[in-house]
């Protein structure tokens, strides 16, 4: 392994960088505390390593190469974004979760936050091109890669978390119908800009 230390880095660097994976992390905070927020954080953090895994796949091959898979994935990404942001535009609900509905409310969490990730086809071609960097050929490379991708699931874990209890200190000021309001707008604003972005954006 080459560089481990730089490639920690980078990769964290990478992962506080404000993305839809933030913004579903830091909204999922103030609606529901750190602890209904950690459901989706493992969605996000899963949809990661399954997209480091894909992109050492034949898979990012073909997306790679065609022009035509990336710009649906690509859609279909961005469809989701959309539609998210759509979704929290229109939501007027307030921060409180019943306990009746905790556990579907985990298993919702979960999938957004696994699809926001794993619907983001530059998500693979960023891997591709970070990694060969630090893989050293003389080496086992599957030992190697393993190690690269799950480095990176933990970061987002950290990190995501780390956002996840600065942001709660918001929800006090925010648990009101009109903050909820105004926490809706602005969540669905970012994923319908990254939602549009995605969908305009090149390999």
């Amino acid at each position: 392994m080459e560089n481990y230390i730089l490639f920690i880095a980078i990769a964290s660097a990478t992962i506080l960088s404000p993305g839809p994976g933030v913004v579903f992390t830091i909204t999922n905070s103030i609606k529901d505390g750190f602890l209904g927020a950690i459901s989706g954080v493992l969605g996000v953090a899963i949809g990661m390593l399954c997209i480091a895994a894909i992109s050492a796949t034949s898979l990012a091959t073909i997306l790679s190469t065609s022009a035509f898979a990336f710009t649906i994935l690509k859609y279909i990404g961005s469809a989701y974004l959309i539609y998210l942001g759509i979704k929290m535009w229109r939501s007027s609900s307030n921060f409180s979760i019943s306990n009746n509905n905790h556990a579907k409310s985990n298993k919702k969490k979960f999938t957004e936050g696994f699809f926001i990730t794993l619907l983001n086809p530059k998500a693979i071609f960023f891997f591709m091109a970070l990694f060969p960097h630090f893989i050293n050929p003389n080496e086992a490379y599957i030992f190697q890669f393993l190690l690269l991708a799950i480095t990176f699931s933990v970061l987002v874990v950290i990190i995501h978390f780390s956002y996840s209890f600065f942001a709660k200190s918001a929800r006090s000021k925010l648990s009101t119908p009109k903050g909820s309001r105004v926490l809706s707008k602005t969540s669905g604003t970012f994923y319908m800009l990254f939602g549009a972005g995605l969908a305009i954006a090149n390999k």
